[in-house]
């Protein structure tokens, strides 16, 4: 494997700052520098962007995103023990990267989006906070402060992020990102991409916020795609019923006798907006 920059390998670092992945906080680490240089790659041009890290650990993501030009990476790690290894990436790109120790899950990240240029975010995500995260950036404030989202998930999450009707992984997930965003899938990475491997293959997903959406009520969304999709087998006529069930259906012109999985995200939009 190629250096990528004049820092030590991963494996050194890990062994010198004792920073064996935590199972607690969803850690697996990519060791391979091509490979999270690959990931970078799909966030596009770094030049003047502003990039959100989370979950740097070790590094190795934040080193290529560096290597590759971002003007400023901010890095959000919970797990203390890896401030020491990041610190040393900073010393190496002086006044380009930013360290904030704290939970993800508790970051006003939209206060970090200052300055000129194009804010992205990049990570590796803890599998245990993924999809969480991910929803709280889709339902904040619109448009977002953010203008792509490069993630890396379990590959069924990623499937569920990109379905669209008729697909076996369309669901609650699908329908908010086909709303709000133009999302894809980049590649895969197989467990052994990881230290320690995952039981699972990863995906790598593109996200960027639609320029216009369909008008629609985020509360009145969600709260229909949740009774669509909490009985997906079932006809629309009951699964919807503590909507209005046949009588809301006839208003918006779809059959109740559909189920969820077959709607579109601007089916699912003209009936949420019935119910305003």
């Amino acid at each position: 494997m190629a250096a990528l920059d004049g820092l030590p390998p991963l494996r050194e670092v890990i062994a010198r700052h004792g920073l064996d992945a935590l199972k607690s906080l969803g850690q697996n680490f990519l060791l391979d520098l091509n490979v999270t240089q690959k990931v970078a790659r799909q966030a596009g041009r770094l030049e003047d962007a502003t990039v959100i890290e989370v979950g740097p650990g070790p590094g190795g993501l934040t080193r290529a995103l560096l290597a590759l030009g971002a003007r400023h990476v901010i890095a959000i790690e919970r797990d203390r023990r890896a401030i020491p290894a990041l610190q040393e990436i900073a010393d190496f790109y002086p006044g380009r990267l930013t360290i904030i120790e704290g939970d993800a899950l508790e970051t006003d990240f939209a206060t970090l989006a200052t300055g000129d240029g194009p804010v992205k975010i990049v990570a590796n995500l803890p599998y245990n906070i993924g999809t969480q995260l991910l929803v709280n950036w889709l339902t904040g404030p619109w448009p977002p402060f953010w203008s792509s989202l490069t993630l890396m998930f379990q590959k069924e999450v990623g499937q569920r992020i990109v379905a669209e009707a008729g697909d076996n992984h369309y669901g609650r997930l699908g329908v908010l990102c086909g709303w709000l965003t133009h999302a894809e899938m980049m590649f895969d990475l197989s467990p052994q991409a990881f230290t320690p491997p995952p039981k699972v293959t990863s995906t790598v997903v593109h996200l960027e916020p639609r320029k216009t959406i369909i008008p629609c009520r985020l509360d009145l969304l969600e709260r229909v795609t949740h009774h669509a999709f909490g009985q997906r087998r079932k006809m629309l006529r009951q699964s919807l019923k503590p909507l209005g069930g046949e009588a809301l259906l006839a208003r918006a012109g779809i059959d109740p006798a559909r189920r969820a999985e077959t709607l579109s995200v601007e089916e699912f939009c003209r009936i949420a907006n019935l119910l305003d």
